[in-house]
C-alpha cells in the first residue's frame, strides 16, 4: 500500500501519526493491533459493487491487451518466417 497525503482527512490515506509512534520502541502486537484498527476505522473503502465493475473492466482490457499482443506476435512470427524461408 502507498501512502500518500489528502487535503480531505480520513480519505485515502492512512495517518502517519499512529506509525509515527513506533519508530523509536516497537511493540509488534501493538502495531498489528493498531494497524487493523485504522484498516476497520480510517480508511475509505470502495463499494462492493464499485469492486466487482473495476475488476471486470480490468479482466476485459487484459484479455484484450493479450489478444492484440499475440496477434502481433503471430504476424511478425509469420513474417519472420517467411523471410527466413526464402534463404
Amino acid at each position: 500500500m502507498v501512502e500518500h497525503w489528502s487535503p480531505k482527512p480520513g480519505v485515502g490515506s492512512s495517518s502517519l501519526s499512529i506509525r509515527a509512534k513506533y519508530k523509536s520502541k516497537m511493540n509488534f502486537i501493538q502495531y498489528i493491533k493498531d494497524s487493523f484498527e485504522e484498516l476497520n476505522n480510517h480508511m475509505t473503502w470502495i463499494s462492493k459493487e464499485e469492486a466487482q465493475k473495476t475488476t471486470v473492466t480490468v479482466a476485459v482490457f487484459t484479455i484484450l491487451f493479450a489478444l492484440a499482443v499475440a496477434g502481433i506476435d503471430y504476424v511478425f512470427q509469420t513474417g519472420l518466417d517467411n523471410f527466413f524461408k526464402l534463404f
